[in-house]
This record gives C-alpha cells, structure tokens and sequence, in this order.
C-alpha cells in the first residue's frame, strides 16, 4: 500500500497532467515550458522534479493519462449493449469528427497533436503513444468484428481493416487542421460507411 505522502504526490501528479493537458493540446509540447504549466496548476517551480524525473518523463506520463481516459470512454461506449456494434462504430467517429471540428481544445486528439512533434524527439513517448493508439485499435477491431457479423459482410481480417480505418481517420484529422475545414472527416466518416456496406440500406 502507498504511503499518504505517496498517495498526496501521486494526486498532484494527477492534478499537473490534467491541467497540462489542454495547454498542450493548444500550443504543443515543445512550445509549452514547465512554468506554465506549474503557475496554471499552482505548483511551486522548484517542485516539478520533486514528481517528474524530467520534462520526458512528465511527457510520457501526459500521454498515458490521456490514453487512461480515453480507453476509460471508449470502453462505456463500446459496452453499450444498447447500441448494435454498427451503432457503436458510427457513435465512436461521429464524436471523433465533431470534437476535431470544434473549438474546444480539451477534447483535441493529443495523438495528432504530438506525434509529428515528439516521436523523434522522446523515444520514451514515442512508445507511449503506440502502445496507447494499439489498445484504441484493438478495442475496435473487437466491435468491427462483431459489426460484420450483423450486416452480414466478409472483411477479411478485421484487426487489419480496422487498422487501416484508424490510420485514415488520423490523416484526415491531420489534414482538416492543414485545410481548417471538416471535408477530410467526411471523405472517413464516407470510407467507414462504405466498408460497413451502409450505403446499400
């Protein structure tokens, strides 16, 4: 068991990432310097090493706390026996669409935000944000599977279809920041629908 001052370091480390969270998703990691980040979480500068070994290790710390919250979505959304596994699909990216379209960096995809930016940089966060996409990918793959099943549709292996769905939807997130505009998104949603044989119905 964690001792309480464990425990107390453990919840500022909390309290850092999830105010850093949205400041780097606005400005980027490199960017953003840690007295930033301390002064808006109202942390003393001296103490950031106190938490963090490094400002890489605070990074690789950033990403696997957006990945816990995340796959913690995730997973509501696709329990939700409620929704057919289509449904669950088209929910899933249809969120994803409207938060990359919006204003509200909060809810900005950090993957996008960093990995043409840190991946040759951080070999330690590099690692974090595959391992996090991987689990993303695996987790659809899962409800893909299950979606063929209902509309009845041959896809081959779907961990690679799903794989190849995840990446465009990433390009075209990417690319609707270099157009500013959400056509990419819909070129995806359209892709998504596709495979889903939807367009027949």
């Amino acid at each position: 068991m964690n001792s309480p001052i464990q425990s107390k370091a453990t919840d500022k480390q909390r309290q850092i990432l999830t105010i850093a969270q949205p400041i780097i998703l606005g400005k980027g990691f490199s960017a953003v310097g840690l007295n930033e980040i301390l002064k808006t979480a109202g942390v003393p500068k001296g103490s950031f090493y106190h938490y963090f070994e490094s400002k890489e290790q605070f990074g690789c710390a950033l990403v696997d706390h957006y990945f816990e919250q995340y796959l913690t979505n995730l997973d509501r959304l696709l329990s939700d026996t409620k929704l057919t596994a289509t449904a669950r699909l088209l929910t899933y990216f249809e969120q994803w669409k409207t938060t990359q379209c919006d204003d509200t960096s909060q809810d900005k995809c950090l993957v996008v935000k960093l990995s043409g930016e840190v991946t040759d940089l951080s070999e330690g966060m590099r690692l974090a944000l595959k391992k996090g996409t991987q689990a993303v990918i695996d987790r659809l793959s899962l409800c893909l599977a299950e979606a063929a099943k209902e509309n009845k549709l041959n896809l081959g292996n779907t961990k690679t279809v799903t794989e190849e769905l995840y990446y465009l939807w990433i390009g075209a997130t990417l690319m609707t920041k270099v157009h500013n505009h959400p056509q990419m998104l819909e070129v995806a949603m359209h892709a998504l629908e596709s495979k889903l044989n939807l367009h027949q119905h």
